[in-house]
């Protein structure tokens, strides 16, 4: 199996974790060199999309059951290796180990059964309905066909479900993937191309390019990719769409969240303050669809802030060595300066921290401490861009519009949540939420369920992955229609004459008509003239 990570000689890329030729890994949270990758040879990427293209026919061919054996090869292995990939995921991303256990390599086995067991299911063909007895003769039929070579654009916050969950659905969906995944994770890119040769699947089906995401994706376009699945930020996703005008290629784009989290009066507040410090402070606040920004009405406002204080200063940070922290490191300075510039914005412009996590031993890579803050608002920055970090601003709300009004007021829209023990009323507040996803008295998890639908809108993207609807944006609809009784010609074609207009008009108002007298007499001429006309050459 030609899994395609090629050396690039002599190349010099610049980046905190590029090197002449190859890429280098560090850990985050101690800062540490962890491992190198080999630069893909970018020339050679006309000859790996040839590659890619012929194994995909190929592939395209087979049953489902042949390629789920391929994919459960896959989650077998994930499964046995579940450990090792856990501390390589935790090493490269900084985050703890049960973060990249719970949240990486469980969903990526759970994605891998899902999908392989779910393929045919969802894209065997489906036959319509017939809308109308005119059109008594005709059959149609819906078929999902395969886009051909899908390029996969992943991110360094989940590193490795969120780019094998696409794997496993485009491989299921009959295509081939080229995999880019971020600088800043080679090292979990390296483990995913183990995963994959686990499979055993055919030669030149799947590849890793490794390499700078503008570089990559510039050849992408130039190659024709039939599609581009990219998980980030908001500018680099429009950046990718301009990009995407020039050859029209399809894109799915799962971009940022500024997630807002509703607390109601009558809500379980212990389980809402434990459900805010998770889905905020998991993954150090990486997470498109973690809790940003958090309302509660006034009535319980200072008791939800005194427990979620609490629960804050009760989380340990630093770097996992014996399973002794609650959360681990950012991932990239970058990112980290972000936070820390937007926590600063906000205190300057009045904002309080009322709690912070505590450190443990060693904190001496990217961290910064899961933060409490009261007494925002949203002209600051805090509360109108993504922080993506570990800080969670809370204000308070009177009545449940002022709640919807502030959790909308937003330009990105993927997650929120509703919290309260009235189910009916949050699931009536949820309709009038914009977000992809809305969840009553949970939050964040949903991207774990290969069974549901994953994306946003406005800023936070275009199209879903996930489900159903994902294998759907792996391929590409096709209708198939047919006549079931054989004929010579359609009433409606050629020649035309008055008997053929007045059968047309017939056939509207037999097909609409309310009078039964009417829809007898049009019936009967439509039935005449259809015969005449279906079963009769045109004389010439």
């Amino acid at each position: 199996m030609s899994i395609g990570t090629m050396e690039q000689s002599g190349s010099k890329m610049n980046g905190n974790y590029i090197g002449s030729g190859f890429q280098v890994a560090q850990n985050p949270a101690t800062l540490e060199e962890i491992g190198k990758v080999p630069n893909t040879d970018l020339t050679k990427m006309s000859e790996i999309f040839r590659k890619a293209r012929e194994a995909q026919k190929q592939w395209a061919s087979t049953k489902f059951a042949v390629r789920k054996k391929h994919i459960l090869r896959m989650r077998d292995y994930i499964v046995e290796h579940a450990e090792e990939l856990a501390e390589i995921v935790s090493k490269d991303n900084g985050k703890s180990r049960m973060d990249a256990l719970s949240t990486e390599v469980l969903p990526a086995a759970l994605a891998a059964d899902w999908y392989a067991k779910n393929a045919r299911h969802h894209l065997q063909p489906k036959k319509l309905p017939m809308s109308t007895f005119l059109f008594f003769n005709k059959k149609n039929e819906l078929h999902r066909v395969p886009l051909g070579v899908v390029g996969i654009i992943s991110p360094w916050n989940y590193p490795l479900s969120i780019p094998f969950g696409e794997i496993a659905m485009g491989l299921m969906a009959g295509n081939a993937i080229l995999l880019k995944v971020a600088q800043s994770t080679i090292l979990v890119g390296d483990a995913i191309e183990k995963i994959v040769r686990a499979g055993n699947l055919p030669e030149g089906l799947f590849y890793h390019i490794v390499g700078s995401g503008g570089a990559v994706s510039k050849t992408f376009f130039e190659n024709r990719v039939d599609k581009i699945f990219f998980t980030g930020s908001v500018a680099t996703g429009k950046t990718l769409m301009a990009a995407a005008v020039n050859t029209l290629t399809p894109l799915s784009l799962e971009l940022g969240g500024k997630d807002p989290m509703i607390v109601l009066e009558d809500a379980d507040l212990e389980r809402a303050a434990n459900g805010a410090a998770w889905a905020g402070y998991q993954n150090a606040g990486q997470s498109c669809g973690g809790v940003e920004r958090v309302y509660v009405q006034e009535k319980v406002y200072d008791k939800f802030v005194n427990l979620l204080s609490a629960k804050t200063k009760a989380i340990r940070h630093g770097a996992d060595v014996n399973f002794d922290v609650d959360m681990g490191s950012m991932t990239t300075e970058e990112q980290l300066n972000t936070v820390k510039h937007q926590v600063d914005d906000a205190i300057k412009h009045g904002a309080k921290i009322v709690a912070q996590s505590q450190p443990s031993a060693n904190t001496k890579g990217f961290f910064y401490p899961a933060t409490l803050m009261v007494d925002v608002n949203h002209d600051m920055e805090l509360m109108k861009e993504e922080n993506f970090g570990p800080v969670i601003p809370v204000m308070k709300f009177k009545t449940i519009e002022d709640a919807i009004e502030l959790a909308n007021d937003s330009t990105m829209a993927l997650t929120s949540s509703v919290w309260t023990k009235n189910i009916g009323l949050g699931k009536r507040i949820a309709q009038k939420l914009e977000s992809g996803v809305t969840t009553i008295n949970d939050h964040l998890y949903t991207h774990g369920q290969s069974e549901t639908p994953w994306g946003g809108w406005k800023d936070s993207g275009l199209g879903r992955t996930h489900s159903g609807l994902g294998f759907d944006e792996m391929t590409q609809p096709k209708l198939v229609n047919w006549d079931i009784i054989p004929s010579k010609r359609n009433i409606w074609w050629y020649p035309f004459n008055k008997t053929s207009y007045e059968a047309i008009l017939a056939a509207m108002r037999f097909n609409f008509t309310k009078n039964p007298i009417s829809w007898l007499i049009n019936g009967t001429k439509l039935s005449v003239f259809m015969i005449g006309k279906m079963f009769t050459s045109w004389k010439v």
